[in-house]
């Protein structure tokens, strides 16, 4: 009994956690990288790891602002609240938390990073350092 009810509380968390997730529309990496080409698109990439993190390598041009320093730190890309955000961390739990927060900012146009670092990573994209 003990085992089903961890189960099903694992389950229950799991299907709320996709929903949240669910609530930021997705960019893939390669519209990512096609936006980014296009000056006048001015996609910003918001990066939520750690500063150790980042500096380990990074998308061309990202922000790093870690994801429990994003109400604290809200100043530095409040000017970007109503242009394409696109939010990453390592694996998308942070990134979802950091969504969160700049939503109820008032940032209106957020994208989460289909499989986030470790997805640019596999896919062999360049990172900067």
């Amino acid at each position: 009994m003990k085992f089903i009810k961890s189960t099903l509380l694992l389950v229950l968390s799991l299907c709320a956690f996709a929903s949240f997730a669910e609530q930021t529309p997705t960019i893939t990496q390669q519209e990512l990288i096609t936006s980014l080409s296009i000056p006048e698109t001015k996609t910003i990439v918001l990066d939520v790891r750690t500063p150790e993190e980042f500096a380990q390598g990074h998308i061309k041009g990202a922000i790093n602002i870690s994801h429990d320093q994003i109400e604290k730190k809200l100043s530095k890309i409040i000017a970007f609240k109503d242009q394409t955000v696109v939010v990453h961390c390592r694996s998308g739990r942070r990134a979802v938390s950091a969504e969160d927060a700049l939503r109820k900012a008032g940032f209106s146009d957020l994208r989460h990073l289909v499989g986030d670092m470790n997805g640019w990573m596999a896919a062999g994209l360049p990172l900067e350092k």
